[in-house]
């Protein structure tokens, strides 16, 4: 779904919390009713009971009057007005209470609506969205922007209804009292009206760059707390402290700015409205003198002025949050309108233990345009971070060969086949490609039509499942993700659970004995039990790795791809994982991808990789003949170049 305009992106949020708001807005509307009717009274209490002017009394009041006994009665007895008055305070106090009650209602779950909402569609987005976004931004936009966006719903819309019936009403009463009065009492409104719109731009602006500023720093601080590691072992926390102090530095001068500008709005909108209502007494009192209106008009008309300049500035207050709410909204809509990884509408769930084809495939890294989701730079869009920043941000999460620029070609015209069952090795320098292989193979990237195609068993892959596909092809990274959870729930994260969610531990010892993790499991004072911290922070490398094969065997998923994900374990564990992983998993399929040719040399078939192209194809033995760049790596590794003698 895309929202064109805020509006519309904002009802739909509305959705379960709108009749809250309703009802907020009627509680708030008869609050508005019922603060108007006590300057009446009061009016008409000291013209009537102390004046004698019966003839302003409305027909409906001298009804009333009689009723309560006449002019003398109230006149001994003004207790009944005190008491009429305190009556309607009471009441106007429920509703009051019940307005608050029904808004904070709404205000929370239409924030609890747009949370879910938000992460559900984040977590939907494709691999490379999240690769051109920077994270601390995205949660910011998910945090502080939501809540702008809430404090205007629940608070400055809602009171706009407030205001409209106050304006409305106070300007109906002081016009029936007097005309040329009510006139004077408007000449500075539009003055206050269009200050405000001189200052809403200046303010959305400022509120704008204060919070894509914001996103910088809040990015800039979870990439400090997630590596905090490599912070520390390079020394670089005074490189890192100077930094967070230049973009705080920033942030902090943009706030003060925004607040300077919203100081000055405020302080002349209150010279203003106390001019106003200088204007009004003084004038007022002169046409109470002159007999142009009655001492309860007077009283009347003032009280009506002091509630209709409130509203007047509470007016000039909802302007200027808007500016700040419409950015938040625009903020919000872009990650809204990016588009989700969807499936065909013929996609299907086919067979995934057969062939795998790659015929003809060629990829190049775009440039993500912002302008294909609708939404341009002064809406609030994110730009894509420089080199030097996404290096930092991403690299735990992409390997050296994925570095992208503008149209840079990755793969051309690569084609070989995978025999099911076989395991398929493949070599390769930084940057030749391996890795962009298989997120193609997994849709992490999207084949584009006109680059060649990928099949499973003869089916296009772009016509598979992409939930389908992705359960049955287990992958393990070079720089494994574990959570802040125990030890067993990361194995058994991606494992089908009881009815309780829970997951067979005799299955995440079995997967742990095959990845070589047991022995270090038993070592553990708590065993599965452990805590191993965010992102795995308490594991060493190998066993950060280990750990991730072993959620990827839990499930013992047809195709198996290890992306360089033996690098940091020793030869010896390495070789005990291969062996463990040919008993255990015969009819898999298998994808080797690393620099260690002792990893690879056993794999049915072997491909080399240089800039994007295969150069070389064969058994371990047939490339070892060919004397090219796997016989070099081979020989560059120690290894036994020269093949057996013939006896």
């Amino acid at each position: 779904m895309r929202f064109k305009t805020r509006s519309s992106m904002v009802l739909f949020f509305l959705r379960g919390s709108m009749h809250f708001f309703f009802y907020g807005i009627i509680g708030s509307l008869m609050v508005a009713f019922l603060d108007m009717i006590n300057p009446k009274i009061i009016q008409y209490t000291v013209d009537y009971c102390i004046d004698d002017k019966e003839s302003k009394l409305p027909s409906y009041m001298n009804f009333i009057m009689q009723q309560l006994g006449g002019r003398e009665v109230i006149r001994h007895n003004l207790g009944y007005i005190a008491l009429t008055i305190v009556c309607i305070a009471f009441v106007a106090a429920v509703f009051r209470y019940l307005s608050k009650v029904f808004n904070t209602k709404g205000a929370e779950k239409l924030v609890e609506t747009m949370r879910n909402t938000l992460f559900e569609h984040i977590l939907r987005l494709p691999y490379s969205w999240h690769s051109e976004n920077h994270t601390g931004d995205i949660i910011q936009r998910c945090t502080s922007d939501v809540e702008t966006i809430k404090n205007f719903l629940s608070g400055q819309l809602v009171s706009f209804f407030r205001v409209v019936i106050m304006i409305s009403l106070a300007l109906y009463f002081m016009f029936s009292i007097n005309v040329k009065l009510s006139l004077i009492a408007m000449i500075l409104f539009p003055v206050l009206i269009l200050y405000s719109f001189f200052f809403h731009r200046r303010i959305g602006s400022a509120f704008k760059k204060a919070d894509e500023q914001e996103g910088k720093l809040s990015a800039i601080a979870q990439e400090n707390l997630t590596g905090v590691r490599i912070v520390r072992a390079f020394g670089r926390e005074q490189y890192e402290k100077d930094k967070f102090t230049s973009y705080n530095e920033e942030y902090t001068r943009m706030w003060t700015h925004l607040m300077k500008l919203l100081s000055a709005f405020w302080a002349s909108n209150d010279l203003i409205s106390g001019l106003q209502v200088m204007i009004v007494t003084v004038m007022g009192a002169v046409f109470s003198v002159h007999g142009h209106i009655t001492a309860g008009e007077f009283i009347a008309f003032v009280s009506y002025n002091a509630m209709l300049i409130w509203p007047v500035r509470m007016l000039g207050r909802i302007i200027s949050e808007m500016s700040k709410a419409g950015i938040s909204i625009d903020r919000v809509r872009y990650i809204m309108n990016s588009a989700v990884e969807e499936d065909a509408e013929d996609a299907i769930e086919c067979p995934i233990d057969r062939d795998i084809v790659f015929d003809n495939v060629s990829y190049s890294f775009e440039k993500n345009s912002n302008d294909e989701n609708g939404i341009d730079s002064e809406n609030g869009n994110v730009s894509a971070p420089d080199k030097a920043e996404s290096d930092e941000i991403s690299k735990n999460n992409k390997s050296d060969d994925k570095d992208k620029s503008e149209n840079q070609e990755i793969l051309k015209d690569v084609s070989f086949t995978i025999k099911s069952g076989t395991t398929l090795g493949i070599l390769g320098g930084t940057g030749s490609g391996k890795s962009t292989l298989m997120y193609l193979l997994d849709r992490l990237y999207d084949l584009p039509k006109e680059n060649g195609t990928i099949t499973i068993g003869g089916v296009d892959i772009r016509k598979i499942k992409r939930s389908w596909l992705r359960k049955n092809l287990g992958f393990v990274l070079q720089e494994p993700y574990l959570f802040s959870r125990t030890l067993s729930e990361n194995i058994g994260i991606a494992a089908s659970s009881d009815d309780k969610g829970l997951v067979s531990m005799d299955k995440i010892r079995h997967a742990s004995k095959i990845a070589a993790l047991d022995e270090s499991v038993e070592k553990f004072p708590s065993g599965y039990d452990t805590f191993v911290g965010e992102r795995g922070v308490t594991l060493s490398g190998g066993q950060k790795q280990r750990t991730a094969i072993a959620q990827m065997l839990i499930e013992e998923p047809p195709v198996m791809i290890f992306d360089d994900s033996l690098s940091a374990v020793d030869t010896q564990t390495d070789a005990r994982i291969r062996k463990a992983l040919s008993e255990n998993i015969d009819d898999a399929t298998v994808i080797l991808i690393s620099h260690r040719i002792m990893t690879l040399m056993h794999a049915d078939n072997i491909i080399v990789l240089d800039k994007g192209r295969i150069v070389e194809q064969g058994t371990h033995e047939e490339l070892l003949a060919k004397k090219g760049i796997y016989y070099t790596c081979a020989k560059l590794q120690g290894l036994d170049v020269n093949p057996p003698k013939e006896a």
